[in-house]
């Protein structure tokens, strides 16, 4: 049995991303190179390693295993690079960031890039994903740190705050729920709205929560961005939810109204997780610092 760290860095990437064709743009590998990878680590062990589907892939209890030796090794070869300081100039550190829709849109760019000008050295990988399966990578070891919703069960992870996040409903105008103070969310229900990418933490969670009500969205249109929602919204195209701080960017530019949502799940703030802060790498402590800056 012969692996070597392209393989195995390879192999956590597929996991991560949930396809060998994702895992190999990630790995900066062709597809036909990275499935023959696959087989190879398969046939060198004699065993089924992933689980292909029509969505992607799944790993075997063996491919978990190996998943979860590759992140150790890895991370291993990274702290190696790092001890070694000076001797090893060209080697780049590479933070594993997940987070929500609302994180990434809002309040990551600016802190992210100002980051990456000051340490040229460190690279960030960052994915977006509910913060239900934020929380269960973190437990696996599959990142370094994740900002997630303060709904979500967070047990065996260390937290810290990071940013309040209210959501809003957002009103086009001369809509029959201008001029109210607040409303639930159950009563918006019976009005159309203007969502966003079905796939995307954002319209997961919100959408969740109108199937507990034993409802489901009416969903006009979707737009790719909560800017694209805000626009459409301000034409009349229906109701939207965003978080208050798209809508305050963007208060000035479009004729829209807002009201708060009373509902616990909307009046949410974000958090910074991880499994143990002072058990991250060397290189991603201060990226840990600019984002509590």
């Amino acid at each position: 049995m012969h692996f070597d760290l392209v393989d195995l860095r390879l192999f956590q990437n597929i996991i991560e991303a949930g396809s060998i064709t994702a895992g190999a743009a990630r790995s900066h590998l062709s597809l036909a190179s990275a499935s023959a990878r696959v087989r190879g680590m398969e046939a060198s062990l004699g065993v089924v390693l992933l689980e292909r589907g029509r969505r992607g892939v799944l790993p075997t209890p063996v491919g978990k295993a190996l998943a979860q030796h590759a992140r150790g090794i890895t991370r291993q070869v990274e702290r190696m690079y790092e001890d070694l300081g000076e001797y090893c100039r060209g080697f780049k550190g590479q933070v594993r960031l997940l987070c929500n829709t609302s994180a990434l849109s809002e309040y990551l760019p600016e802190r992210l890039a100002d980051f990456l000008v000051g340490h040229p050295n460190t690279d960030v990988d960052v994915q977006e994903m509910p913060s239900l399966r934020i929380v269960e990578a973190l437990r696996h070891g599959a990142a370094d740190l994740g900002i997630i919703s303060s709904s979500v069960d967070s047990s065996g992870l260390e937290t810290r705050f990071f940013h309040d996040d209210p959501l809003v409903l957002i009103i086009p105008p001369r809509h029959p729920l201008c001029g109210q103070t607040s409303v639930g969310f159950t009563d918006t229900l019976a009005h159309e709205f203007v969502g966003v990418t079905a796939s995307s933490a954002f319209a997961v969670m919100v959408e969740e929560q109108a199937l507990r009500a034993g409802r489901r969205m009416q969903i006009r249109v979707r737009a790719d961005s909560f800017e694209g929602m805000l626009r459409m919204v301000s034409k009349g195209a229906g109701l939207g939810i965003a978080p208050k701080a798209a809508m305050e960017r963007w208060r000035s530019h479009l004729t829209l109204e807002s009201l708060p949502l009373n509902e616990s799940w909307a009046d949410r703030k974000l958090l910074l997780c991880a499994r143990a802060f002072d058990g991250l790498p060397p290189y991603a402590m201060p990226f840990l610092a600019a984002l509590l800056g």
